[in-house]
């Protein structure tokens, strides 16, 4: 009773899979080395099994918070450089740049009119942030990240959870069925992450020395916070409450409530209507005070199961998937159709903007595939005849044509 049978890979003995039990086909090799499951081949019916006990089949055990995997530290500058393979040099030169040297502010407008400030990095604080996300944030060897965080952190493709997948369409998944919502927003996320913060980031979780931290944080923010449209700044928001967010997301289950974290959109769930989220709101208020983040009071809400449909980050989840809804779908077959009527310009699929349009509409075509969309497939054969012209051949016979075209017209 304690042990399973499961069939050989071999190719050597005819083997049915149907007896491999469902979570098996979940861990790859290097997941089932990690788990220890030691499979012991016998011979019964005239085929080559494998037993496994029962006591070692896996079981995915919730992460509350982020965790450092790796033993060592970075003790000095010079180490950083070998870890990040740079020289000191290029570190002493972008600790020397000026903050108006390190960014260059740019607005893009808001759909409610606003504008949004986004700072685009120098190209040498930009390579070094892009090495610290590559060999420090996105090293699962370094961090393993919690189960309730999603959104600009690599998924964890050696887990068996269903928060696996760290994209907004698995977050708005976590609150499928869900009857009552609150939507937390974060007030100016990034600029209420204060360098202090940051430091301790690198101290406390990653057990860098006090210089190294202050060297990274120098890179990392602008003056005295971090700031939008830096590398590092993603990966720094969603592990700025690393100390305190676990705890709070244990005393939510122990009410029966789901919580996760797209960045800086905090959602809670719950399975009951009319639900009283005061419990709830106390205890994110209390989170974020504690290292000085505000609520963003305007976009805080309250759902509730009824006439309109639950919405969780741009999707319904008042369904056992999420689904787009009603109008998204035909917004994005206008915009294909938009976009066929661009490419029957002459030489206009040759041009940087045609090529842009492009990416753009396929986008919105991949989010089909994304929730199950039966559209995506007939939407995404229409894309592949109006791609965009890739060699100077194709314009220059595009061009003409179009010239032999009006010549004809003008005879």
């Amino acid at each position: 009773m304690g042990r399973r049978a499961i069939p050989s890979v071999s190719s050597r003995k005819r083997v049915s899979r149907r007896v491999w039990p469902w979570w098996m086909w979940l861990l790859p090799k290097t997941r089932q080395r990690k788990h220890h499951i030691q499979l012991r081949p016998i011979v019964w019916a005239g085929q080559t099994t494998l037993i496994v006990p029962l006591k070692t089949m896996p079981h995915h055990v919730p992460r509350l918070n982020p965790i450092k995997v790796s033993t060592g530290a970075i003790a000095s500058v010079d180490a950083l450089c070998n870890a990040l393979d740079i020289t000191p040099a290029e570190v002493a030169q972008a600790l020397a740049l000026s903050p108006s040297e390190r960014y260059q502010e740019r607005a893009i407008p808001k759909p409610n009119g606003s504008s949004r400030i986004v700072h685009n990095p120098h190209h040498l604080i930009r390579k070094i942030q892009r090495r610290i996300n590559r060999r420090i944030f996105s090293n699962s060897d370094i961090i393993l990240w919690p189960d309730h965080v999603f959104g600009s952190i690599p998924n964890d493709d050696l887990s068996i959870s269903p928060a696996a997948e760290k994209d907004y369409v698995n977050c708005a998944r976590q609150h499928c069925g869900a009857k009552s919502i609150l939507s937390v927003d974060i007030k100016d996320f990034f600029d209420n992450i204060h360098r202090d913060r940051v430091i301790e980031i690198f101290t406390d979780f990653l057990k860098c020395s006090s210089k190294v931290a202050d060297a990274l944080a120098n890179i990392c923010c602008k003056e005295d916070h971090v700031v939008q449209g830096a590398l590092t700044s993603s990966y720094l928001a969603t592990l700025c409450l690393y100390s305190n967010e676990g705890l709070v997301v244990t005393k939510l289950r122990h009410k029966g409530l789901r919580y996760t974290r797209l960045v800086d959109d905090i959602t809670i769930s719950g399975c009951i209507s009319q639900y009283d989220f005061s419990f709830a709101i106390r205890q994110v208020q209390v989170m974020l005070d504690a290292i000085g983040l505000p609520i963003n009071t305007d976009k805080t809400k309250i759902q509730y199961v009824g006439m309109k449909p639950l919405i969780v980050h741009g999707l319904r989840v008042d369904f056992g998937e999420p689904r787009l809804p009603p109008d998204e779908p035909r917004k994005i077959r206008a915009s294909v159709k938009n976009l066929e009527l661009l490419a029957a310009t002459p030489g206009y699929r040759a041009s940087r903007a045609y090529r842009k349009d492009f990416n753009r509409c396929l986008g919105r075509v991949n989010k089909l595939d994304r929730v199950g969309h039966t559209q995506h497939q007939t939407l995404l054969d229409r894309l592949r005849q109006v791609t965009p012209s890739r060699h100077i051949k194709t314009l220059s016979a595009q061009i003409s044509r179009s010239t032999d075209c009006k010549r004809t017209v003008r005879r």
